[in-house]
């Protein structure tokens, strides 16, 4: 098991091949994880992207879109060790902090995309085709 592990997903009422694409915009994976050197292991195109994570963590992070009503569940997932820690020491962090902190990136990344996409949809209203 990882030390830095965060699973989490999110609804957004798009089209699945629009969710990816802002996703796999590489110019804001730095807005979205600023401190992280991220390579694309998978690109799933609508079905999402896949990540090895290097930096001050080292592992692997994906977004998976499954398709759902009229849009797509966006289920993020982070797996990731802190670098340049020896094993034994990894006890002393602060790993909920950690944790937390992850989290919240990742949720602030797929409320970003959710806020974009979903911008002038009333509730109940289906989704723009495009902007």
């Amino acid at each position: 098991m990882s030390s830095i592990q965060v699973s989490d997903q999110t609804f957004i009422a798009a089209d699945p091949v629009r969710i990816a694409a802002e996703i796999a915009a590489a110019d804001r994976w730095r807005v979205w994880w600023p401190d992280l050197a991220l390579t694309v292991r998978e690109d799933r195109a609508e079905q999402g992207i896949r990540w090895a994570v290097s930096g001050p963590l080292t592992g692997t992070m994906e977004v998976w879109l499954e398709p759902s009503l009229d849009g797509a569940i966006v289920h993020y997932f982070l797996h990731c060790e802190p670098t340049g820690v020896a094993s034994e020491r990894v006890v002393e962090l602060d790993l909920a902090a950690m944790n937390r902190e992850r989290r919240v990136a990742g949720k602030k990344m797929t409320f970003e995309v959710k806020t974009r996409l979903e911008k002038g949809r009333a509730p109940g209203e289906a989704p723009k085709a495009r902007d």
